[in-house]
């Protein structure tokens, strides 16, 4: 059974060893401390490859046959390279791949390293906990931002938070500056921007309790996620949908399920199913290793 090394990045790096696709041994973290959220927006490219190279050893524990190590970072990850990435930019235009590689060779450890987008990674971790390594799944991860992962992996771009799901001109709540994307209704930055006077939470609090603004941006809300998952399902096909991240208890299935009805008509495409998962640090780090051993058996 092969032996790989998962990573993921986002607020912290965490990395843990994977064999059979399961974690083995302790799941390694910096910061350690979860009160720290800026602790690696704070280093710079070359500092922060160094930090996921040390969690790298200590999940590795010493043993040299470690046949991959994956890494799953926020952003457009292409060739090893990381061509975007809003949420920790000094990675741009970092070659994340060759650099970790590098590093770890310095330090004694000789493996192929592959860099995938985290949404990939966490969807590569939920096609494997959920025995459909065989079959094409996707995932939205409802955060800060909006992740789409895919599994298996398909060259592309798949910004899926981006989908452009409304014409209205007054729709520039994206991060990246763009009209009428997904995460500009969805996101948790954006739900702040749009209503400076109330938290997401209690958007959707004073939805449940009849207030007639909140309400509308609940139909909102899920009309645009049922949309993206749509306009998805008429380019590749039906698949599993999962959803999870910090943002996924706002969801109401029932209500989901029934935009998409009316939004999903051909019967050929109507195989789709939708459902709910915890967003688990294991599970994006198991996707890592997937991925990382996938590619290393082509």
């Amino acid at each position: 059974m092969a032996k790989t090394i998962g990573v993921t990045v986002s607020e912290r790096i965490s990395a843990a060893l994977v064999v059979d696709h399961k974690l083995v041994g302790s799941l390694y973290r910096f910061p350690e401390d979860h009160d720290e959220v800026d602790g690696l927006v704070e280093l710079h490219a070359d500092g922060l490859v160094h930090m996921i190279a040390r969690q790298v050893l200590l999940a590795a524990a010493g043993a040299k046959d470690i046949a991959a190590v994956g890494v799953a970072v926020p952003g457009l990850i292409k060739n090893g390279v990381v061509e975007e990435a809003p949420n920790l930019p000094q990675l741009k235009g970092a070659k994340i791949q060759d650099m970790l590689t590098a590093q770890l060779k310095e330090q004694g450890l000789e493996t192929s390293v592959t860099a995938v987008n985290d949404a990939d990674g966490m969807a590569a971790g939920l096609a494997s906990r959920h025995g459909k390594l065989d079959s094409m799944i996707r995932v939205w991860t409802l955060g800060t931002g909006i992740g789409y992962g895919r599994y298996p992996f398909a060259p592309g771009v798949w910004e899926g938070g981006h989908t452009v799901v409304t014409l209205d001109e007054k729709e520039r709540y994206c991060g990246c500056g763009g009209r009428g994307h997904l995460e500009g209704i969805m996101g948790h930055r954006a739900m702040r921007l749009r209503f400076l006077d109330m938290e997401p939470e209690e958007v959707f609090e004073a939805a449940k309790k009849g207030d007639p603004r909140c309400v509308e941006f609940k139909k909102l809300w899920h009309r645009a996620l049922a949309a993206a998952t749509a306009t998805s399902i008429h380019m590749s096909g039906p698949s599993k949908v999962y959803l999870t991240g910090v943002n996924a208890h706002f969801l109401e299935l029932p209500l989901l399920k029934e935009y998409m009805r009316e939004m999903v008509k051909m019967s050929p495409l109507q195989s789709y199913s939708l459902e709910i998962v915890e967003d688990l640090p294991e599970t994006r780090v198991i996707g890592a290793a997937v991925s990382a051993e996938q590619a290393a058996a082509l």
